[in-house]
C-alpha cells in the first residue's frame, strides 16, 4: 500500500465519520409521540430512542397531579439511564469482538 492509498482511506474514514455525525444530528431532532389505553398514557422520545416526555392521565390512577408528575419524571429518568446502560454494554460488547482496534463511531 502506498501514500496515495493510505490518503484514500483517510478520506474515506472522515466521510464515513462526517455521515455519522450527520445521523446523530438527524437522529436527535427527530421527534415522535404515541399513546396507549385510548390517549390514558402519552410518551414522546426522540429518533435515538430517549424519551423526551411521558404523560399519564391523572384518572389513569387515580392520583393527584402533582403525585402523577413526580411519577412520570422517575419513570423518564429511569428509562433515559436504562437505555444509556444498554448503549454503554453494547458499546463494550463491540470494542471486546474488535479486540482493541479502535474504529471511529464503532468504539468511542
Amino acid at each position: 500500500m502506498d501514500f496515495s492509498d493510505l490518503g484514500k482511506m483517510k478520506d474515506m474514514m472522515s466521510q464515513a465519520q462526517a455521515m455519522q455525525d450527520e445521523m446523530e444530528s438527524k437522529l436527535s431532532a427527530t421527534i415522535v409521540e404515541a399513546q396507549s389505553g385510548g390517549g390514558m398514557v402519552t410518551v414522546r422520545m426522540n429518533g435515538r430512542k430517549e424519551l423526551l416526555r411521558l404523560r399519564i392521565e391523572p384518572t389513569a390512577m387515580g392520583a393527584s397531579a402533582s403525585d402523577l408528575e413526580l411519577l412520570e419524571d422517575l419513570i423518564t429518568a429511569a428509562i433515559n439511564e436504562a437505555g444509556r446502560r444498554a448503549d454503554e454494554a453494547m458499546k463494550s460488547s463491540v470494542a471486546g469482538m474488535m479486540g482493541g482496534l479502535n474504529l471511529p463511531g464503532l468504539t468511542d
